[in-house]
């Protein structure tokens, strides 16, 4: 069937998510090995993602390893500067689904507090329909709680969302509960699954 509502995540989908580029850059490869060989920043960002305090939980783990405070601490400081940029071509998806009159979500782990921030930065993240973020829910992809809320809140069944994601695993979990799916590579695949799904024209997806 053509889905009813597109259900997009953001991160590495509509803005890039990629801290250890960000990293290489700030403090250069091999300190950003050594951190990230020494703390675990990704179980970090899980913990947020799950509701944990933004600001405190960076402070906390700059606490538990002074070696890499400074670069700890930058999580919670900068955020804006590592969240970014904006994925151009997926964020024009996205306004053309709106501007046809298609439902358009997020479904994203992200955390409460962050979260408003990229907001404020990026203001199309301001534009969705209905905006499922993990650490406002207190679930986290892909546990199959958090896509049975989306069903229950929607009020669509499984069969007529579309969700797109970059992570095999939450693609998964999503296709096992009947949703249809697109794991996202890159903005031009996305663009052709669009059109196929019969949701935006040739046109429409450039």
């Amino acid at each position: 069937m053509t889905p009813q509502a597109v259900i997009f995540d953001i991160g590495n989908v509509l803005i890039a998510w990629q801290p250890e580029r960000y990293f290489d850059r700030l403090c250069g490869a091999s300190r950003r090995r050594a951190m990230f060989g020494s703390v675990d920043i990704h179980a970090m960002m899980n913990r947020i993602d799950a509701g944990a305090d933004f600001g405190a939980e960076a402070a906390r783990m700059a606490s538990a390893h002074p070696d890499f405070a400074p670069e700890l601490l930058h999580f919670r400081n900068h955020w804006c500067d590592i969240a970014q940029p904006a994925i151009p071509h997926s964020v024009r998806l996205m306004t053309a689904l709106r501007a046809r009159g298609v439902p358009v979500y997020a479904l994203s782990n992200f955390g409460a507090g962050n979260f408003p921030l990229s907001a404020a930065q990026f203001p199309f993240l301001r534009q969705f329909d209905r905006a499922y973020i993990s650490g406002r829910m207190g679930l986290i992809k892909p546990d199959p709680a958090i896509y049975a809320a989306v069903e229950a809140d929607c009020g669509l069944p499984a069969e007529a969302l579309f969700f797109i994601d970059d992570r095999a695993e939450n693609i998964e979990a999503a296709a096992a509960r009947g949703w249809q799916v697109h794991l996202f590579e890159q903005p031009e695949g996305l663009a052709r699954a669009l059109v196929t799904k019969g949701l935006l024209t040739p046109q429409e997806a450039t």
